[in-house]
Order: C-alpha cells, then structure tokens, then sequence
C-alpha cells in the first residue's frame, strides 16, 4: 500500500510516500523558518497562507521525486490535529478534496502519535520492545506517555504551561538569538561559562510527572534583566544555564517515569529530541535502552504522517468524509 503523508500542523508543509512493502520512497519538506523569524514565533495566519501556497507544488515535486502519478496512491493520511486550526484546514482539505478526486481512502492522523512513531520508519532502525515509554517534546507539547501498543497510549505526565520547546523559543528571543530557539541556544551555550549561573528544574521537587517552563522562563527574563547590556559572553552563559535547566528536567521525568512504570525503554521524539545535550544525558544517566528518530525525522515531516497513517489504513481504519480538524486532540483518545 502506497500512503501519502500531508503534514501542515504549524510551519513545516511536509510530504511524503511510504510503501508498507518497499519502506519510504521520498519526502519533501518545505520551511517556514525565514517567513516568521523576525516575529520569534510563528504567525498562524501567514503559516496557513504559505501552505496554501506551497502545498500543490510541493506534490507536484515529490511525486516527480519517486517517478509515481497519482493514480499510483492506494490512500491518503493527514494530520488532523493537534495544532493551528487554519494551517491544518490547508492540509486537511486538500488530503480529502484528493482522495474524493481519486476515490482513494484517506485517513486522520495525531500529530504526536506521529512523532511517537518516528523512530520506528527507517526499515534498518532498531526497534524497542512493546510496552515502551515515549518522551514527546517538541514546540507545541511535552509529554511522557506509555505505550502498550500501537493506538494504545497512557499519558503519563504533560507540560502544565508552556511546552519545552516554546521555552526555547521564548528564551531565545530574550537573548536576541535567531529562531528557531532551540539550536540557537545550543549553539550560544558552546561558549558557556557552566559555573555562572545555575537555573531552577521546574516540578521536579515533587511528585508527578507533569512538566511546567512558565516558571524557567519568567526566570531567565529576570536574568536577562539583571544583566542588561548583555555581552556575548552573558548570553553564552544564560543560555547554557536554560539548556542544563531544561535537560536536567526531562532527564529526572524521564527517570521517574521508568521507575514508576518498570518499564527499561524510552522512545524520544519531537523536535527538541535533536539536542546534542539531552541525547548524550539520557544515554548516559538513564538506567534504560533509549531509542531516537534519525534526524530528518525529529522535525514536523510527511514521513511520520505517512507512516502512522498506513498502519492505520491497514488496519481498515478510514476517516469520514466530513473535514475534522482539531487544535486540541488528547492522544488519550485515540482509538486504538
């Protein structure tokens, strides 16, 4: 079965064909980042703008990619949700408008359930034991959720407030750092002084594992503050500050839902899963087998969309006809 994978969520139109027989035959990817950086943010209403504008192309390109027409698709999955209403209506309504065209099966996809399944697309990767936990950080969520199987998922523990990601960005338009924020942080923080500043760990004081960066972000405002001119040192400084800060926390979440649940296997996800520093943290100090996407797969992509998307066709699983897009979709919820 030949799957495309539309992804158009927040400010990535993604695109993407995986084969349930042959693996992933091509993806496109097109960025926003240049449109909404001198905003240090996304603006919704120009991201679904751009989607409109580049999605048709974007198609036209990846189909040319695999040397396929579209009467070679056997289904279409996109994402319904969660986030930015308008930019998923771009995505939603052009995956059905398609399949209605082709009398193709198309399919909702959770955007996060996608992610939560990314490590898993490369035909060589290697594969965690079910059950297993996944930590889901990225712009718009952070979440420890445990993973019986496949549509079977417990959220253990959510961010309250801001999501670590979002903090990455707020931070870094304090700093007067490039977006998005969280590589620019970590580049800054390569010439941080580590023994300058030591910056709270929101929540990890008391039970639970719910995630808060509301708090971690006001303080390092009130740093930026206090140190005004800032230098290229000062910001080299805060910013490993906040990076240890926000590593040290998912570091001791993650340990205590391990501990909790018994279960030795995290999956990491999302786009702050690409930090160097939290990867080598996790690898180092966590008693667990920890498992990642490759690279290209830790960002918004059509490749997770595709690929959750297929299992769920396989299943039988169809959307209905009527567009439902969600900016708020529990992964709770999901039928497994």
């Amino acid at each position: 079965m030949r799957v495309l994978g539309i992804e158009t969520s927040c400010d990535e139109t993604g695109l993407a064909i995986f084969d349930t027989e042959s693996g992933l035959l091509g993806q496109v990817l097109y960025s926003q980042i240049d449109l909404h950086a001198d905003y240090g943010g996304v603006v919704p209403e120009l991201a679904s703008r751009d989607h409109i504008r580049k999605i048709k192309p974007l198609t036209d390109e990846l189909l040319r990619q695999c040397a396929l027409k579209l009467t070679d698709l056997d289904g279409i999955a996109y994402t319904a949700g969660p986030g930015l209403m308008g930019a998923l209506l771009v995505g939603a309504t052009f995956a059905r408008s398609l399949a209605w065209s082709l009398t193709l099966p198309a399919i909702e996809v959770h955007h996060m359930e996608a992610h939560l399944l990314a490590p898993l697309i490369a035909a060589d990767a290697d594969l965690p034991e079910l059950p297993f936990i996944a930590l889901l950080v990225s712009g718009g969520h952070t979440q420890l959720v445990q993973v019986d199987t496949v549509g079977d998922y417990t959220i253990l523990g959510e961010s309250v407030d801001d999501a670590a990601g979002e903090a990455f960005d707020k931070v870094a338009k304090m700093l007067g750092l490039n977006y998005p924020g969280g590589p620019a942080i970590a580049k800054a923080a390569l010439a941080g002084d580590a023994t300058r500043f030591t910056f709270p760990r929101p929540m990890t004081d008391r039970p639970g594992l719910d995630f808060s960066f509301s708090g971690l972000k006001t303080h390092s405002l009130n740093t930026v503050k206090a140190n005004q001119p800032l230098s290229s040192q000062d910001i080299a400084d805060i910013s490993l500050a906040f990076e240890h800060a926000v590593v040290e926390t998912l570091f001791i979440k993650c340990r205590r839902a391990i501990e909790q649940t018994a279960i030795p296997r995290i999956i990491m996800a999302g786009g702050v899963s690409a930090n160097t520093k939290l990867r080598a943290k996790l690898a180092s100090d966590l008693n667990a087998a920890v498992f990642y996407p490759p690279p290209e797969f830790c960002t918004d992509n059509g490749a997770m969309i595709a690929y959750a998307g297929a299992l769920r066709l396989a299943r039988g699983e169809r959307a209905p006809l009527e567009i439902n897009t969600r900016a708020r979709w529990p992964m709770d919820e999901l039928a497994n």
